[in-house]
């Protein structure tokens, strides 16, 4: 782990909580659950937080807008204990997600101008920035540039309403995974099995997805995917953070050593 450089400055909890825009009652609760000690407790009781704390109180405020929750941030900071290492992945998650962003505003802006001017819309155009390209570089270095293309390929082939109604469904597994993950239901019983059918069925729909078409190591597949969910944020984010992509990953191993 590197050092983190010792500025020998500190701040009172009212200070940070107006930097950060939280309260002093959040980080009161920050520190009572032991996601976030102050540096030191005053004579006069109260807390003040140097460097290192307001860099841990940045990481908290990062993966709060991810929609994680505290219990699952607190595993996060467990499985990554390098800050800097932590951030510079997120950094790279951020970037990626501003691109993406960036897109989805351009592709949006041109519906609006499109449909003030009377003129005809583009399907290939208007879903820029809402499909799966995000992921391109995990795609080819995990799977293989051709793997890619040929994904990419058939998105683009599609019509629009197959690319909304293709859209709607994995927003629908998502939820549903969420849902199951909420209700506290086991990962090897049947309503998980079912997800998990789904789940590689959908797969399986993806072309030049190891998975398309039931060749190539579907098992091996899926259980790389299912590690992936819960270790990068980008995936874990869809499937209610790193708790709910545990639940996620705990029933595709759970299905792939029975039926793949």
């Amino acid at each position: 782990m590197e050092d983190i450089p010792d500025t020998g400055t500190d701040w009172s909890i009212q200070d940070v909580a107006r930097m950060t825009g939280t309260t002093s009652r959040t980080l009161r609760h920050y520190d009572d659950i032991g996601l976030l000690k102050p540096s030191r407790v005053g004579s006069n009781g109260y807390r003040y937080y140097d460097g290192a704390a307001l860099l841990q109180l940045q990481r908290i405020l990062l993966l709060r807008e991810l929609g994680l929750g505290l219990p699952a941030i607190a595993e996060v900071f467990h499985q990554q204990a390098d800050p800097v290492t932590a951030l510079t992945r997120h950094l790279e998650w951020l970037g990626q997600e501003q691109q993406r962003l960036a897109r989805q505003m351009q592709s949006v802006r041109q519906t609006i101008e499109t449909v003030k001017a009377g003129g005809q819309l583009m399907a290939e155009d208007m879903f820029d920035g809402f499909d799966h390209t995000q992921y391109k570089d995990e795609v080819e270095e995990r799977w293989g540039k051709e793997a890619y293309a040929k994904s990419d390929a058939w998105w683009r082939g599609i019509a629009s309403d197959e690319k909304q109604e293709w859209m709607s469904k994995v927003e629908t597994l998502g939820n549903d995974w969420k849902a199951a993950a909420r209700s506290g239901v086991a990962a090897d019983g049947p309503e998980a099995r079912e997800l998990a059918t789904r789940h590689v069925d959908w797969l399986r729909s993806i072309p030049g997805t190891p998975a398309a078409g039931n060749s190539g190591n579907i098992k091996g597949y899926v259980l790389g995917l299912a590690d992936m969910y819960v270790e990068d944020l980008r995936f874990a984010a869809n499937y209610g953070g790193v708790e709910g992509a545990g639940f996620v990953r705990a029933a595709l191993r759970s299905f792939a050593e029975k039926y793949l």
